[in-house]
Parts: structure tokens; C-alpha cells; sequence
């Protein structure tokens, strides 16, 4: 599980949509943003993308590369290649996303009025392993319940079989969101010149600009 300081090990690829082919080892040097989506996530398309985008018109001549990473923790339905091949290539958009920003008026049809400039890839996503039913329980508390140790032993029992039942009932784990412990999407993780893992940022907190020009700034 990869925290805030670590070297950062490669994204898990099942498939790039768009742009070269690349992974975090063969930029090192760069300044590197990896905004993590859902095809279907209304709040990636209001806010994570539109601000990757920016950030890579402003700082990608400086030394700064982004990947748009899609993933798919739930509607695995939804969240897959095919509707992704479809946001790339044409712009379309569907199910929540469509309404949302339908009513924003940010699409032309089904098509997004903006495009998405820099790579993007298919995180791996793999059928759910039952074998490692007690790693995925582990990380859950840890990331969700932080008090979890000063609870009682009954109720931090009635806790992990609660989180168990939602463990089994996911059929698929998509591989470099849980290597990275994100906690939904939108996701960005920004890593250093040197690789180091030094934000992961859940949702938008309207401080990009201010991480990459940080990061920027410090020499290899």
C-alpha cells in the first residue's frame, strides 16, 4: 500500500486509450500528475479533469507530465474500456455524468465541450480474490475508521464482518487504485523529480496550481 513519501511504483495497465504509451519509471525527472477517474463520476468531469487540464496547459513546457488514469471501484457496468474508447475518441459521455453536466450545459449532445490533452489508460482491473479477503478488510478500516482501535471488541467485530459482506459483494479490484489506497474519485496523486509520492489529494481542494508550482521549483 503506497503512502505519502514512497517511491512510487508503476500504475497498472490493462490498456492505453490514448497518447504514448509511458509509466512513472521512464519520467523520472518530470513533475508528475496522475488524475484518477471514473467514466461514470459526475465530480471527475465538473472537477478533477477540467483541473488536470489546466494544470497541463499551464505547466506541461515546464517539466510537468500528466496521465489520466480511469478506474473502476463500483458500476462495473459503466466503468469499463468500451465507454472509455467512447470518452476519448468522440467525447461522449453517459449515465450520471450526462445528466449532470447536460444540466450544466457543458455538452454538445452526449460530447463533452472540452478534450482531454494529455494520455490516458485503463487501470487494471482484475476479478475480485477471495484469498486475500483480509489485506482488503485492513485497508478499508485503516483509510475509513481511524478510531477504529478505541472502539470495543464487539463493535469493532460487527465492523469488519459489515466490511467484509461489502468486500465480497465487489466482483472486480481495479489494481494501481488499491496499490494506492485512494479513497474514490476524483483521485490525483502528484509525484516529485525524484519519484516520490508527495500528494494524494481525494476530490479537489482548489489547491493544484500551488502543489505543482512546489514541486516544480526543487531540483532533482
Amino acid at each position: 500500500m503506497v503512502q505519502i513519501g514512497d517511491i512510487a511504483p508503476n500504475l497498472k495497465i490493462s490498456e492505453w486509450m490514448q497518447g504514448p504509451e509511458t509509466n512513472l519509471d521512464q519520467l523520472r525527472g518530470k513533475v508528475i500528475l496522475v488524475e484518477v477517474f471514473q467514466v461514470n463520476c459526475p465530480g471527475c468531469f465538473v472537477y478533477g479533469l477540467p483541473e488536470a487540464i489546466e494544470a497541463y496547459a499551464k505547466h506541461h513546457k515546464e517539466g510537468l507530465e500528466v496521465i489520466g488514469l480511469a478506474t473502476a471501484f463500483e458500476d462495473f457496468d459503466k466503468n469499463t474500456i468500451e465507454n472509455l474508447k467512447k470518452l476519448v475518441t468522440t467525447g461522449e459521455v453517459i449515465g450520471e455524468p450526462l445528466r449532470v453536466l447536460q444540466n450544466r450545459d457543458w455538452l454538445e449532445g452526449n460530447r463533452l465541450r472540452y478534450t482531454i490533452p494529455f494520455p490516458v489508460a485503463m487501470d487494471n482491473v482484475i476479478a475480485h480474490d477471495s484469498e486475500h479477503l483480509d489485506s482488503k478488510i485492513g485497508k478499508i478500516i485503516e483509510h475509513e475508521i481511524p478510531n477504529f482501535e478505541r472502539l470495543s471488541y464487539g463493535e469493532q467485530m460487527r465492523l469488519r464482518l459489515r466490511i467484509r459482506d461489502y468486500v465480497l459483494h465487489q466482483d472486480y479490484a481495479a489494481e494501481t487504485f488499491e496499490m494506492y489506497n485512494l479513497g474514490g474519485t476524483p483521485s490525483a496523486i502528484l509525484i516529485d523529480r525524484k519519484g516520490i509520492v508527495r500528494y494524494k489529494i481525494f476530490g479537489s481542494d482548489g489547491k493544484m496550481d500551488r502543489y505543482v508550482r512546489e514541486l516544480l521549483a526543487e531540483s532533482v
